[in-house]
């Protein structure tokens, strides 16, 4: 894309996703740090089952969300929507990063956490949908899949800057600094993304000309409400299995296999660089086989390698842990890859960012969102430290059977090369 106007195209609509899943990220990789600080410290396990739950109820504020942004994008357009989504995740991560904790505040220490991821999640819950719909609007027809791949792949940069951040500064501090203080230190550096972001956005082009008198919200409920439940599903997967392998991971290789901290966030970092190769690659080659054929051919393998990935991660040898990790890395990386222009070939213009941040955000948000408290419940209560993979392949199952619901977006004759 050698135009400039097409590379501020992908840096304006990436920046805000490297945002939002940048702070997902180092909530999810300092989640036992983030509990011992907000809660009280009566059980290890239940500190990091608070912080876990936190982080759920502000996944589960995504779908509420991605509603009222994804109205101010369909009724005012989708660069105002993209402005007030960059501005409210960067103002809430810096004040996370200064929140006093638990012996401090005592019980106004998880409210007020509670109540910035709440804020974070309705934010969030409009930014990543808001921004493929416009990056795929604007780009040409041959090159959907691949402007799809690529703010997918801005999606799994801001996890894999987030890993990269947490690696250095676990590697720098001692384990005591790092739960004491360390931890705060990603967040607080998030605002300057932000400021950032909002001056890229402000500038934006926006070709999308909101129809003179319409309500998103009640021409989806109204006309489309099934086909938000069919993006849900078909989403399922990707979210369940994102936050799975890419954020709960890293804390479950420190409390079943008993990796120190660095090292755990090392081999996640390894694995998210590599996701995000392939994820543009997912993109473009979507563009030339069709996207409904590679989701369906991801989710197949992923429905039956869920529980081999993990009995890799459970090996002793760390060579093992991130072959499963890099497993997991090509069965995600397919299927998020080519959703982003399925979905928006799929949905109408006037209702596309409310129908898509609906469906979307049900899959992350509640689904995606519940994983990590899921998961962590499910290897606590049953002993079986594989039984995460069990999870990941009901998912799967779901995602499959929603994706012979829709058609192929893409016809024969319009293939790239």
């Amino acid at each position: 894309m050698p135009q400039p106007t097409s590379l501020r195209l992908v840096a304006a609509g990436t920046i805000g996703n490297v945002l939002e899943w940048y702070d997902f990220a180092i909530y999810g990789y300092f989640a036992i740090s983030i509990g011992q600080t907000f809660f009280r410290g009566d059980s290890a396990v239940a500190q990091v089952l608070g912080a876990f739950g936190i982080f759920a109820i502000g996944s589960i504020m995504r779908p509420l969300g991605g509603m009222l942004m994804g109205y101010v994008g369909d009724r005012y357009g989708r660069r105002t929507a993209l402005t007030i989504s960059v501005s409210a995740m960067a103002v809430t991560s810096f004040l996370l990063g200064l929140l006093p904790g638990y012996a401090t505040l005592g019980l106004a220490a998880p409210a007020a956490l509670t109540l910035l991821r709440m804020i974070q999640g309705l934010s969030a819950g409009g930014e990543c949908t808001t921004a493929f719909t416009y990056m795929i609007e604007n780009s040409k027809p041959h090159r959907r899949g691949l402007i799809g791949g690529i703010a997918c792949a801005s999606m799994t940069l801001g996890t894999l800057l987030g890993s990269g951040v947490g690696a250095l500064v676990a590697g720098l501090l001692t384990v005591d600094q790092l739960h004491g203080w360390g931890w705060r230190i990603p967040f607080l550096s998030g605002l300057a993304v932000g400021v950032v972001g909002w001056f890229m956005r402000r500038r934006l082009e926006d070709s999308y000309r909101p129809p003179e008198s319409s309500s998103p919200i009640a021409e989806t409920f109204r006309n489309h409400k099934g086909l938000v439940g069919r993006i849900a599903a078909l989403n399922a997967f990707s979210g369940s299995t994102f936050f799975l392998m890419f954020l709960y991971v890293a804390s479950w290789l420190q409390f079943v296999d008993g990796i120190a901290p660095a090292q755990a966030l090392s081999i996640n970092t390894v694995s998210i660089a590599a996701v995000v190769l392939v994820e543009v690659l997912a993109g473009w080659l979507s563009d030339r086989v069709g996207r409904k054929p590679l989701v369906i051919a991801a989710l197949v393998v992923g429905l039956v390698a869920a529980v081999p990935i993990f009995w890799l991660l459970h090996h002793p040898s760390l060579a093992m842990i991130l072959l499963g990790q890099l497993v997991a890395v090509l069965v995600t990386g397919f299927a998020i890859g080519g959703m982003p222009a399925l979905l928006v070939e799929s949905t109408p213009p006037a209702v596309r960012c409310t129908t898509i941040a609906l469906g979307y955000n049900a899959a992350f948000g509640m689904i995606g969102g519940l994983t990590p408290l899921a998961a962590t419940w499910l290897v606590h209560r049953t002993g079986t430290d594989l039984s995460p993979g069990f999870l990941m392949m009901a998912a799967a199952a779901i995602s499959l059977a929603a994706a012979f619901f829709f058609r192929e977006t893409v016809p024969a004759k319009a293939k790239a090369g």
